[in-house]
């Protein structure tokens, strides 16, 4: 999953400081809703990143099953916090 494609499919577009606040609330709704039936890791991980740098993503372990999933996920958010985005 490419990060625009998921800007675009959650948010109607690819630039998210152009989302209004009510449109960025509805498009993380649905995203998280979207993370609790995905069954793909990869597009859930790709889904929690997302969550992530919008500061809405669920517990490591609410999403992922093994302990490889949650320390891809602990690895990410090392990395991002590194660069100093979040």
């Amino acid at each position: 999953m490419d990060l625009d494609d998921l800007l675009r499919r959650y948010f109607a577009t690819d630039d998210i400081e152009a989302v209004p606040a009510s449109a960025l609330a509805a498009g993380i709704e649905r995203c998280q809703v979207d993370i609790g039936l995905e069954t793909d890791p990869g597009k859930r991980f790709a889904l929690w990143t997302l969550l992530y740098m919008l500061g809405a993503a669920p517990d490591l372990d609410e999403v992922f099953e093994s302990h490889e999933e949650r320390e891809a996920a602990r690895n990410f958010m090392d990395l991002l916090d590194a660069t100093g985005t979040t």
